[in-house]
């Protein structure tokens, strides 16, 4: 999913400035949060991009996707949708360590417009009351009741994540079920590797231990995974994290560069599926993104309280502990690593895997 961003990048780099830019879907809505009363402060010690990965059955106009290609994706038609992969990259401005800070699709946290929930459901529950008020009204344009609702659920989403980290988020990017398809298969694929055998039937995984390739439909199975794994969503997390660290190196790779028809193809992957904030000069992005990949990152996941948690509505949930959150992610500027509040727990909520590599790939669960 957050390996669009880089994507975009790349391909900006190489002469396609005008043509991506130009052919990008982009968003109003960090403008849009940032006139609320409630928005933290703008100066927080780092730049911060939200990667957002949903599960839409639409193209990026709200236009079903064919049957044909909802086979591909390995799911099937659904009107609503969620946002099951948060992740913050955050990039302090002292030039310290950057952090791709993973946020746990059943975060429990208030939403604005709707009601407390999962975080997974800010976007889409908004913007399908959104949907709702504004056909009530008498607004018949089906494109301008798409437009609006995404606004709406865009700015519930954002407005969520920082309510809960106490960040401002300075750029966002947005990828669906069938861009992170795309995308995967436009870069050849992306390596990874399992310390087991595995299969999931909700999901379409069925992989077997050690090194191997992924892409299309088995890069979407990989990390949609979740059942029958040891610690399920946060192992779904760290598989995640590893696949964005594995894609973004092929991604900058001499093979993926310096090939013209790859780099075709992540242009017109990247037009089709990412929706990033308006006014982003992506271009500029690239030096940060060609840093990222030298070991100057660190995949970590919010502090958690209880992985198994139920609400009154019965629903199982993530519970944490908003304070310890926005003094984990505050920390993660800060050259020493320590806050007011006392030391990090980095990757807090994360499982750790045995520390086994293959062939330089890191092999999880």
């Amino acid at each position: 999913m957050a390996s669009s961003v880089v994507i975009a990048a790349t391909a900006v780099a190489h002469n396609a400035h005008d043509q991506v830019q130009q052919g990008m879907t982009t968003t109003p809505v960090l403008s849009q949060v940032a006139t609320a009363t409630d928005a933290p402060p703008k100066d927080d010690g780092a730049t911060d991009i939200l990667l957002v990965g949903d599960d839409r059955r639409t193209d990026l106009n709200g236009n079903p996707l064919p049957a044909s290609i909802l086979r591909q994706l390995r799911t099937e038609a659904n009107d609503g949708f969620s946002t099951d992969t948060l992740i913050l990259l955050r990039i302090p401005r002292n030039g310290g360590k950057s952090y791709a800070v993973s946020i746990p699709r059943d975060t429990e946290v208030p939403i604005p417009g709707f009601r407390t929930d999962k975080i997974n459901a800010a976007y889409g529950a908004v913007k399908y009351l959104t949907a709702q008020r504004l056909r009530a009204a008498g607004e018949h344009d089906s494109a301008q009741v798409e437009r609006d609702s995404d606004a709406a659920g865009r700015q519930a989403l954002v407005s969520s994540v920082q309510s809960l980290t106490g960040l401002t988020v300075d750029h966002y990017a947005e990828v669906s079920l069938y861009g992170f398809y795309l995308l995967s298969k436009a870069i050849g694929g992306v390596p990874v590797c399992l310390l087991h055998a595995t299969s999931d039937a909700n999901s379409g995984a069925n992989f077997p231990a050690g090194p191997q390739t992924v892409s299309g439909g088995n890069a979407l199975s990989f990390v949609r995974q979740r059942d029958n794994l040891p610690h399920g969503d946060l192992d779904r997390i760290v598989r995640q994290q590893t696949f964005l660290a594995s894609a973004a190196k092929k991604v900058l790779s001499a093979g993926t560069l310096l090939d013209p028809d790859r780099l075709s193809a992540l242009t017109v992957a990247v037009q089709k599926s990412v929706v990033i904030d308006q006014g982003w000069d992506v271009l500029g992005f690239v030096q940060q993104a060609q840093s990222l990949t030298g070991g100057n990152v660190e995949f970590v996941t919010i502090p958690v309280v209880n992985p198994n948690g139920r609400n009154d509505r019965g629903q199982s949930i993530v519970v944490v502990d908003p304070a310890a959150v926005k003094r984990f992610v505050a920390g993660l500027a800060s050259p020493s690593g320590f806050t007011s509040g006392g030391p990090l727990r980095l990757n807090a909520a994360a499982p750790a895997s045995d520390p086994i590599t293959i062939n330089g790939t890191r092999c999880v669960n």
